[in-house]
């Protein structure tokens, strides 16, 4: 009879029993994730239960299509989805994930002294390394921020949290623009715009890029009015002649854009390169078709000069910190890259 064993029960999904919860990491975007140790290869791995509360006809969308996208991917520089795993009910699941030590917001906040410029390209070529990878296979994350890269303990990064992920494709359909943490999300966004290429993944690299440099987020709005009027005051103020099609924009009627001709970035960062100022003006372009792409910032000239980007196994890590979210994996071996 149907049903009569646990692998008629489970189907070809192992069960969860063979994952031994070392301790609890926290919560991240599916609910509750535990440090695990799988029982039959010994390997350490995060273990991420499926929140399933307020549902009753199944598994989540937003779980669903980030699973699909996840068993996809496969990149040293994208978190591994090994395996989804249950429990008991049905309605109990739990997605095995590479286990990561720890993520860049917790980094940053528990570092006495900031990256070094060195570092600061090993994570960025790292992250546009990944992207490219992403964007070549029709996906765009839709929530790059720092605190959605992890980094393992050779200093290999991860881009994790694919819940707002989509496949897209070209030209491309309609989405909401109601995506992206706002101190990340790009003007096309802000303004209504409800076509959302790669474009809007490369402005929040920008975004990450100035924040590791300075140590600090660039542009922290604390609503999308301010949002607007901060990015404004770092670039200038935008029109039809660098942005064709900016003054049909849904939203673009209901803000006063107040009048600022200069560009602040050189301000704003006085030491830093030609190079990188010219890198960062570019993934900062307000036009999303003119704005640089992973393949375009990857041959900046930025990560070609002195300080080269360091090793990855170079990057500082702290040993005993466990991140809130910690999923990802990877060898150093995985994570050595040619140098730019």
């Amino acid at each position: 009879m149907l049903g009569d064993t646990e692998e008629d029960r489970l189907g070809r999904c192992r069960s969860v029993k063979e994952f031994e919860k070392l301790n609890r990491i926290g919560e991240g975007t599916y609910g509750i994730v535990y440090r695990a140790r799988d029982t039959k290869s010994n390997e350490i791995v995060a273990l991420k239960k499926v929140r399933m509360d307020k549902e009753k006809d199944g598994i989540p969308i937003s779980s669903l299509r980030e699973i699909n996208l996840l068993l996809r991917l496969r990149h040293p520089n994208i978190v591994e989805l090994k395996e989804v795993v249950v429990g008991n009910h049905l309605e109990s699941i739990f997605l095995v994930m590479g286990y990561c030590e720890q993520d860049l917001a917790s980094l940053l906040e528990n570092m006495q002294t900031p990256f070094s410029e060195a570092q600061v390209k090993c994570i960025c070529f790292q992250l546009l390394t990944g992207l490219q990878y992403l964007h070549e296979s029709f996906i765009v994350h839709r929530d790059l921020k720092v605190s959605n890269l992890l980094m393992t303990d050779k200093g290999c990064v991860k881009i994790a949290d694919f819940g707002l992920a989509r496949a897209f494709s070209i030209p491309a359909k309609q989405m909401t623009p109601k995506v992206v943490t706002l101190w990340y999300r790009a003007p096309e966004l802000l303004l209504g715009s409800t076509t959302q290429t790669t474009a809007i993944d490369m402005w929040a690299v920008g975004c990450i890029l100035a924040e590791l440099l300075a140590h600090k987020p660039l542009l922290p709005g604390g609503s999308e009015i301010q949002q607007i009027d901060l990015i404004i005051q770092l670039l200038g103020t935008p029109n039809e002649n660098i942005w064709p099609g900016f003054s049909n924009l849904p939203l673009v009627g209901q803000y006063t854009v107040r009048k600022q001709p200069y560009n602040n970035l050189k301000h704003k960062f006085p030491w830093l390169s030609e190079a990188g100022l010219r890198l960062l003006n570019f993934l900062f372009m307000y036009d999303p078709k003119k704005r640089a792409t992973a393949e375009d910032s990857l041959a900046s000239s930025y990560f070609k000069e002195k300080p080269l980007p360091c090793e990855p196994q170079l990057m500082p890590t702290f040993p005993h910190h466990r991140n809130k979210r910690a999923s990802g994996t990877g060898t150093e071996s995985q994570c050595k890259r040619s140098k730019p």
